[in-house]
């Protein structure tokens, strides 16, 4: 209607920059004295700072268990949003104050996905990015972004990192296997609850997600040793040191060379529920994604079909 005026909604009163830092530095070391000294003030002047922003947010945020802090629902929540917003600060001062930052975009794979996806794909990767410098890390754990000075990372898990944008690329099968000399104790999945299992510290739900899918009511008996990567994992299942979990690829070849087999069939967990198996997932903070290179980068990874890729892998392991 001619004349007529649109009112603009009230923007929610911010708290002021320091409090919030203050929050920040408390809830990543949940300690007044550690924040303090991280922050050049006493710990009383932390907590008059975490005071102030209870009364303004009119919300309790920590809760004291001892002499630790404990975070509140409410604390869980802000620190979300808090954490993004001190990591679009640390980019906008780095994109100022180094103009060569953006000269490269720094990529961090999980060993498994750049040896069997990533690589094969290289030369399609440089024409997608003819004038990107693309710098390759390989890690089995999530990287830094801010110390290890990440763009981008692939990581293997089952996805849901908290203030990194996420998305799911291929999922990563596991299957049973051991030596001949072992299988021979082994007839029923039953059988898997008195034989000594390997585990991933990286996913000590593993075995537990597969004793459910198999219909075993007996708690995984996971050997006393944890493998933080799957190279290291396969070495040990090798040596007959346990019953390990390897991925398709390594299990297919170790299978064909007769120097392991999978005693309750090749394809056991292949009906597991999708939630329970787990994958490579592409992260990055979104405060990274704002740069043209990065994005055009996690568009292409993004973009491209791995299943592809991990077929032909398997079609490669198994002639």
């Amino acid at each position: 209607m001619r004349g007529a005026t649109l009112a603009m909604p009230r923007r929610a009163r911010l708290p002021s920059l320091t409090a919030l830092r203050a929050f920040h530095v408390v809830f990543q070391c949940l300690s007044l004295q550690r924040a303090g000294e991280e922050l050049s003030v006493t710990p009383q002047a932390v907590g008059q700072q975490i005071k102030l922003l209870e009364e303004t947010l009119k919300v309790t945020l920590f809760e004291r268990k001892g002499r630790s802090l404990q975070p509140t629902e409410s604390a869980l929540l802000l620190a979300t949003f808090v954490k993004s917003g001190f990591d679009e600060f640390a980019e906008g001062v780095r994109r100022v104050t180094k103009s060569d930052h953006r000269s490269y975009v720094a990529l961090n794979v999980s060993p498994y996905f750049a040896t069997h996806y990533l690589v094969p794909t290289l030369s399609v990767l440089g024409e997608a990015a003819p004038s990107t410098e693309i710098r390759l890390t390989t890690s089995v754990h999530l990287p830094d972004f801010e110390q290890d000075e990440a763009d981008i990372a692939i990581q293997w898990g089952y996805g849901n990192w908290k203030g990194y944008d996420w998305t799911h690329l291929v999922s990563d099968p596991k299957v049973i296997c051991c030596t001949p000399a072992i299988a021979r104790n082994i007839s029923s999945p039953s059988d898997l609850a008195r034989v000594g299992l390997l585990n991933s510290i990286a996913a000590k739900r593993l075995w537990e997600d597969i004793f459910r899918h198999l219909g075993v009511d007996e708690r995984p008996p996971v050997h006393k040793i944890g493998f933080d990567d799957s190279a290291t994992m396969r070495r040990a299942t090798l040596q007959g040191i346990g019953v390990g979990l390897l991925s398709e690829i390594h299990a297919d070849e170790d299978i064909r060379s007769g120097a392991l087999v999978a005693p309750l069939g090749r394809e056991v967990l292949s009906d597991m529920p999708p939630s329970d198996v787990p994958g490579f997932y592409l992260v990055a903070p979104r405060s990274k994604l704002r740069v043209a290179s990065v994005a055009a980068l996690y568009r292409w990874l993004f973009d491209e079909d791995w299943s592809v890729a991990r077929r032909l892998a398997l079609g490669n392991a198994r002639t």
